[in-house]
């Protein structure tokens, strides 16, 4: 029998490839917002509430993914979707209406946060997984993170194009609007999946998160997902501020982190594809060491517009090549039903590593004059993550392969 195009699969990965374009680009728009915010607010070139802000909610953000990923194994994701839309619409609105430093730590830290926990990736991924094909789960899910940075590519630039003709205000306004889309885009997911959200389990949710506390490889897979945060929103948060003391100035950073979405949208598909057919782990060992040759080479390098281009671009191919590879593992070794909650307690080892980042980025600077430190703080922590991949253990659990055997049998 022939589904029809608004009840398939492919619709239900068109619709969270919107939701997560607007959602994504708005929040890794932050870093436009560190200096004016700062500066408008009358604070002049003291980052810091601003940093520990923005850092507040990468952690809040991933302390809610596993929770509201358990709320929606439980009871399904589209009221989460929906609900934590209007949530993040509403912070960044109110974002728009600070005057304070409390203010702005409610608004962009504690409400931004736990509205954007619940339309990210760990979210997203897990509806496309439970939909996809098996054979090209990961390249469904490199889609899926490719939409991401397509809305990285689209809404950075046009944040900071916003912010230099009619103020931070204005364009925070916008941005708040632009995240009311989630609402439409989850209604349609709703309609076209309901099938998939209503099959019967065979595992609980408990059973899901006891299996996989006692397997080891998802330990190190955890703590090797903290570098990928540390070192991925250092960038998304520094760069401006860190080009802005060289020659080629901050608004270099706009063009970059455009180019780094760019190029972030081929990285992840091809990992996702490759994903496919080579041993996952291997590829994110590469990927890790890559990423700091890339950034090493870049710090000792001279700034000039040539070299920031070129870094973004490299960078770019590896930016968030590492999310369908860690999440694809997570739903080869334990499956797809739960990985809502078990890829967001994953996530919630990246989010920890992002708001040190962020938040020591801003630390470092101050109290230093420069960015040095945090530059070999990323490098290293590549190197590091490079080898905890290695040992992992990808082969699926035991109950899986019981059930691949009887679909088989």
């Amino acid at each position: 029998m022939r589904v029809a195009f608004w009840r398939s699969p492919v619709f239900v990965l068109i619709c969270a490839v919107g939701i997560i374009l607007f959602a994504y680009g708005g929040r890794q728009s932050m870093g436009m917002f560190l200096r004016p915010v700062t500066e408008g607010l009358g604070w002049g070139a003291d980052i810091r509430v601003m940093s520990f802000a923005t850092g507040l909610q990468l952690l809040i953000y991933g302390c809610a993914a596993p929770l509201l990923g358990a709320a929606a194994d439980r009871w399904g994701p589209i009221r989460v979707l929906i609900l934590s839309g209007l949530l993040y619409a509403y912070g960044l609105y109110m974002m728009s209406q600070s005057t304070t430093e409390f203010g702005l730590v409610l608004n962009v830290g504690v409400i931004m946060g736990l509205g954007s926990a619940g339309i990210a990736l760990p979210m997203l991924l897990s509806i496309v997984g439970r939909v996809a094909p098996e054979k090209w789960r990961t390249f469904w899910l490199g889609i899926v993170v490719s939409g991401g940075t397509a809305g990285q590519m689209l809404i950075v630039p046009l944040s900071h194009y916003l912010i230099s003709s009619r103020g931070w205000i204005y364009a925070t306004i916008i941005l708040a609007t632009m995240a009311l889309m989630v609402v439409p885009f989850s209604f349609a997911i709703s309609h076209a999946a309901k099938g998939v959200f209503k099959k019967k389990d065979s595992q609980s949710l408990g059973d899901a998160i006891k299996e996989a506390g006692g397997h080891g490889g998802f330990w190190l897979l955890t703590i090797a997902f903290f570098v990928c945060g540390f070192q991925v929103q250092f960038i998304n948060n520094h760069l401006e501020n860190y080009l802005n003391a060289t020659a080629v100035g901050g608004a270099m950073a706009a063009t970059a982190i455009a180019f780094i979405g760019f190029f972030n949208m081929l990285g992840t598909q091809a990992s996702g594809f490759l994903g496919g057919f080579m041993r996952q782990k291997y590829l994110l060992a590469f990927i890790y060491s890559a990423r700091s040759l890339v950034f090493l080479a870049f710090f000792l390098a001279p700034k000039t517009e040539f070299t920031v281009i070129l870094f973004a671009s490299s960078v770019g191919l590896l930016w968030l090549a590492t999310v369908p590879l860690t999440s694809g593992i997570v739903a080869q070794v334990f499956g797809p039903r739960y990985l809502a909650t078990l890829y967001g307690v994953v996530f919630l080892s990246h989010q920890i590593g992002s708001f040190t980042s962020v938040w020591l980025g801003g630390v470092i600077k101050v109290q230093t004059g420069s960015y040095d430190y945090a530059w070999w703080m990323i490098i290293g922590a590549g190197v590091i993550a490079s080898i905890l991949h290695l040992p992992i253990n990808d082969k699926p659990v035991p109950r899986i392969l019981r059930e691949q055997a009887a679909k088989v049998s």
